[in-house]
């Protein structure tokens, strides 16, 4: 049975065909917090974008791609994301027991580059051939190849839609129109999940946003308008607001591990500024199972309060 809660999130999409909305009310009907419309999605595409000792050694059974599958399974998750050779890996034993993000873009770190660009390395047809609910893609915001990046996720996102799939978009400003510090600026993380939405994403994932405000014209209009900087819950409130005032889906990832009561106070930053959920790949994959499960439902409580 579908929610109030669940019903208005799917009306925010309502100029989407019927596979879209199914597939959108497959992942905020799964799980733990099936029903409240709140979701926490465990993404694992950190093997190929940072390599598998880094994210792999902190925790080795996590090497294995089905330890990923059943993780997001015995924690209760909305979905698991990956790219092609994790999600073919697992797709048939565990068939039907969680919805599927497949990532259909990547980025190594073997070359340093200023201005970033992922490979395509998945399609549409992949997706619908493994059982996917949904599609994956980054883009890079700042990068000198953004225009690229946009135009590729358009024709992506127009196949994904024909044939009833959800279109998830990891919004990540780098390169060498930013600062390091930019990457995280509030100004830009909310500017890039504007852009995200554009671009017609029905889920957006961004990094949480900090006080620091990178462009000059920007800062103007956030202090004429008296935008608030503190505390987080703001800031991410701010975000939401800028995806179509809350009518579009937007997630957090969790970054790089850190100590479990930093990660649950940044939880419920979320939470009280209207975030929709979180995504925590390293967070928990680099925990042991039974740790990492206890922290996910500990999040999903927080969500689901």
């Amino acid at each position: 049975m579908i929610t109030e809660r669940v019903r208005r999130i799917l009306s925010y999409y309502d100029s989407e065909n019927p596979g879209v909305r199914t597939n959108l009310a497959r992942f905020l009907n799964h799980g733990r917090l099936a029903g409240t419309g709140k979701l926490v999605i465990l993404p694992v595409d950190q093997g190929f974008e940072h390599g598998p000792a880094r994210s792999f050694a902190p925790n080795p059974p996590a090497y294995d791609p089905l330890y990923h599958f059943g993780l997001a399974v015995e924690a209760g998750c909305n979905g698991y994301a990956a790219p092609l050779g994790f999600i073919e890996a697992g797709a048939a034993e565990y068939a039907g027991e969680i919805p599927l993000i497949l990532k259909l873009n990547n980025h190594d770190l073997l070359l340093d580059e200023q201005d970033p660009i992922p490979a395509v390395t998945a399609s549409v047809r992949d997706a619908l051939r493994l059982g996917c609910s949904a599609v994956g893609f980054t883009i890079y915001p700042g990068s000198a190849y953004r225009q690229e990046m946009y135009e590729q996720l358009r024709e992506i996102a127009e196949e994904a839609k024909a044939h009833g799939l959800v279109v998830v978009v990891w919004s990540y400003p780098r390169g060498s129109g930013l600062s390091k510090e930019g990457e995280t600026a509030l100004d830009v993380v909310a500017y890039a999940a504007q852009i995200a939405a554009q671009l017609g994403a029905h889920i957006i994932k961004v990094k949480l946003p900090t006080s620091h405000i990178e462009q000059a014209e920007a800062k103007k209009a956030y202090e004429a308008a008296r935008i608030p900087l503190e505390p987080l819950s703001e800031r991410v409130r701010h975000v939401v607001q800028s995806c179509f005032n809350g009518r579009r889906i937007v997630i957090f990832s969790g970054g790089a591990r850190e100590e479990e009561e930093r990660l649950l106070e940044e939880v419920r930053a979320i939470h009280a500024g209207g975030g929709f959920g979180s995504i925590i790949g390293r967070n928990s994959f680099q925990r042991p199972k039974a740790e990492a499960i206890a922290l996910l439902r500990r999040i999903m409580d927080i969500y689901s309060a």
